[in-house]
């Protein structure tokens, strides 16, 4: 699109020989020879833009308007700063090459900044796209904002650029004040608006990041060919706040009704071909931020960017009346102002805005967002980072004893997990959450192998502290579960045993002796995970008990109890390898011998007999877990996939342009998001109504997620090819861990019968309340 220049207008025209004689020395290849044109852009309601062309170059200069401003409007000294910032690390402005304070150069402040060649758009509708292009666009443009509010504001050296939390209230406070500033007359619906925003503020009005204040289609120049954003414009009302007020500002135009059409340029989108829903776009961007796809209190962002974009409004036509205002259209805005205020309290008071998407079927409750929220920032500032270290480690300790240790990274990022409040987030009775909270959670932490244990979340030891909190004694909880919280020592389970079918769990031979006040332990175990961490000091042990009569109920005959692994007899033999490798980094899984290991009778969990039950408590959160970490894992290995297919050729093309490829992605789309609805409905029945009522749901993502998981490990190796299936890439050890849960804590044949079993009841008991 061209510049849309106009000749400088009579009330902003300055002296362009001072300008020059200023720049001389101070821009490079400026000399007294160098000759200046200067135009004004038609467009840009706040500080006048000029664009300033030379033989070989070409300049954007940004200044204060002329005469009597609002107090605190037209900083552009601060656009200057921020766009200095943002530009050194490598986000996409304008490159800001100086600033001048001194007045007698062209009667204001100013700063100049280097011209990006590229398109912008005026018509939000972009006219003259495809709706393809159109819908990219878009999409550029909030991710681009979502990138935005990833940016941490101390590394930007912009600590102190705003005032931080409260953002909301103060918009509200600014906003109604320069309002008043410059009504030219009385607007009830202004009034009632600011007066319901007001009492209305959101409970996450405390959140703090770097905003734009003003970003909207108009401000964003793109590339020229591509969907691309190559810059961001216009930083005067940036600071540091809230960051979905941004957000909804862009939106604003997608809850206009379709009708709705103020001025040029602020036509709505509704309806136009291409243009993303508002709901898409907002999925897109928590997407890219890694935050919920839920906006809580959406109405009050979305009217309070209406109150705001009719206050702007209400600005740019009362210097239309004092005659210095930026653009030549600044008329028509005057009669803008009522009609957004008018919409803006009827969505103000409206009960909802859109319909729920599927991923807000199981919301997380308010604690739980925030959680996550600090999980995601965790993972992305403090544990993703530490990846390469982690693999040296194991790299170099591959053959030494030190590989069972924990590597000083891990241990140093569990002390600032602790610190921050990030620790046993799987146990309810500490967090505070519910499982549907922490099945969001624990999707999360399924993208690095380690991130469960860095907030004390890992397998087995979240299972035996469950089994603990909920059948322990007081000694018990005292001697083990306390420490075990505390992530000052480990655990591991003995349960599947080497010399019988274990999918049975009845067959298991591993005896439990009554001999006065200690029990007798003779048996031998296998997988069991965690027992190669030095700092495993107890396991829990599924044992056949032989006081017990043997011809009871063969699921009353199991007991569980408690066996520090220091007691005389335990036996660690060998560590078993899953495809070749130890998995050193989860404490191995070992085979464990126990020759007459005497413990006394108080080790006993709940009492003999009772080892069925207490496996059923510890077994359903559990595999919860390990399902939503599978979730995370194949969006994980979906993610390398896509960024292989992306960048490798093949015969001609890209990867993903081979039907083939770009059919896998889709299926593991669509697997990936059947089993995150899947377990999360597992999660919110398992709240809702117990263990119990939650065993089919259990049974069935224990099925769905083992398999979904596989499959797209699967699809990302064969992508990857010989990459794939080498210690280079993850992969490999994604899919040891994928095909191992379709084994671990039962095998899904065993999971299929107990869902056939489960839907014939039901079915039967269906037809009986129909008769």
């Amino acid at each position: 699109m061209d510049r849309q220049t106009t000749a400088v207008r009579a009330e902003h025209r300055f002296d362009i020989n001072n300008l020059k004689r200023y720049l001389v020395g101070k821009l490079e290849n400026f000399s007294d020879s160098t000759t200046l044109n200067v135009q004004q852009y038609r467009f840009g309601q706040s500080n006048p833009t000029f664009y300033i062309e030379t033989a070989d170059k070409s300049y954007v200069l940004r200044k204060k308007p002329p005469g009597e401003l609002l107090p605190g409007a037209h900083k552009v000294d601060r656009e200057y700063n921020v766009q200095k910032a943002l530009h050194s690390v490598g986000f996409p402005v304008p490159h800001p090459l100086l600033y001048c304070t001194d007045t007698r150069v062209i009667g204001t402040d100013f700063y100049i900044m280097e011209h990006v060649q590229g398109r912008i758009f005026r018509d939000l509708r972009l006219p003259g796209v495809s709706a393809a292009e159109r819908s990219a666009l878009y999409v550029a443009a909030v991710e681009t904002l979502a990138k935005l509010h990833s940016l941490d504001v101390r590394m930007l050296g912009l600590l102190g650029y705003g005032k931080g939390s409260g953002y909301c209230k103060r918009q509200v406070s600014t906003w109604t004040k320069q309002y008043k500033a410059s009504a030219h007359k009385e607007i009830p619906a202004m009034d009632k608006l600011s007066d319901w925003l007001s009492h209305n503020l959101p409970v996450s009005d405390n959140e703090v990041t770097l905003v734009h204040g003003d970003f909207r289609i108009e401000n964003l120049i793109f590339h020229p060919t591509e969907a691309r954003v190559m810059a961001v414009l216009d930083w005067e009302l940036s600071t540091t706040g809230q960051p979905i007020a941004d957000l909804a500002y862009f939106l604003m135009p997608h809850y206009w009704p379709s009708h709705y059409k103020l001025i040029d340029t602020m036509g709505g989108v509704t309806g136009t071909e291409g243009i993303p829903s508002a709901a898409d776009l907002i999925s897109i961007y928590c997407h890219c931020r890694g935050i919920p796809k839920s906006l809580p209190q959406k109405n009050f962002f979305i009217a309070m960017a209406i109150f705001k974009m009719a206050a702007i409004a209400q600005g740019i036509y009362a210097r239309h009346l004092l005659g210095n205002a930026s653009s030549a259209n600044a008329a028509e805005f005057g009669e803008s102002v009522e009609p957004l205020a008018e919409l803006g309290l009827q969505i103000a008071l409206s009960r909802t805005l859109t319909v729920p998407t599927p991923d807000q079927l199981f919301l997380q409750s308010p604690n739980g967002q925030t959680v996550l929220h600090r999980i995601k920032e965790f993972m992305r500032k403090h544990v993703l980072p530490a990846q390469q270290e982690v693999q040296k480690y194991y790299a170099e300790h591959k053959d030494t004893p030190e590989r069972w240790q924990t590597p000083p990274v891990i241990e140093d990022l569990k002390a600032k997990a602790r610190t921050a409040g990030l620790w046993n987030l799987f146990l309810p009775a500490k967090s505070g959450l519910s499982q549907l909270d922490y099945a969001h959670i624990a999707e999360e932490t399924g993208r690095c192998f380690y991130a469960p244990e860095v907030f004390n979340c890992q397998a087995p030891d979240t299972g035996n502290m469950e089994v603990l909190h909920l059948f322990g004694t007081e000694e018990q909880k005292k001697l083990w579960l306390k420490p075990l919280l505390k992530g000052e020592i480990r655990s591991c389970f003995c349960m599947t045993e080497p010399d019988v079918a274990s999918s049975d769990a009845t067959n298991m031979e591993c005896t439990l002796l009554r001999d006065k006040d200690h029990y007798i332990i003779n048996g031998k175990k296998w997988w069991s995970s965690g027992a190669g961490n030095p700092k495993c000091e107890i396991a829990i042990v599924m044992c056949k008990s032989k006081t017990l009569d043997s011809k009871s109920n063969r699921h009353g005959l199991h007991s569980m109890i408690l066996v520090p692994m220091n007691t005389a007899g335990v036996k660690k033999i060998r560590p078993l390898t899953v495809f070749g490798q130890e998995d050193a980094i989860h404490g191995g899984h070992f085979e464990v011998h126990f020759d007459n290991v005497r413990v006394p009778t108080s080790n006993i969990i709940l009492g003999e007999g009772r080892g069925f039950e207490i496996a059923q408590g510890r077994l359903g959160p559990g595999r919860l877990h390990h399902c939503m970490r599978a979730v995370g894992l194949a969006e994980w290995a979906l993610k390398l996939l896509c960024q292989r297919a992306a960048h490798r050729h093949t015969f001609g093309k890209k990867l993903y342009q081979h039907e083939v490829v770009a059919h896998w992605i889709a299926e593991c789309r669509i697997a990936i998001a059947q089993t995150r609805l899947l377990t999360l409905h597992a999660a919110h029945t398992l709240d809702t109504q117990g263990n119990k009522a939650a065993r089919k749901q259990i049974a069935m993502i224990k099925v769905a997620a083992g398999r979904m998981a596989c499959k797209v490990v699967d699809c990302a190796i064969q992508v990857f090819g010989g990459a794939g299936v080498s210690d280079d890439f993850p992969l490999a050890e994604m899919y040891a861990y994928a095909r191992t849960l379709r084994i671990a804590d039962g095998p899904d044949e065993v999971h299929l019968s107990s869902i056939a079993l489960l839907e014939l009841r039901d079915q039967q008991r269906g037809a009986h309340s129909k008769l």
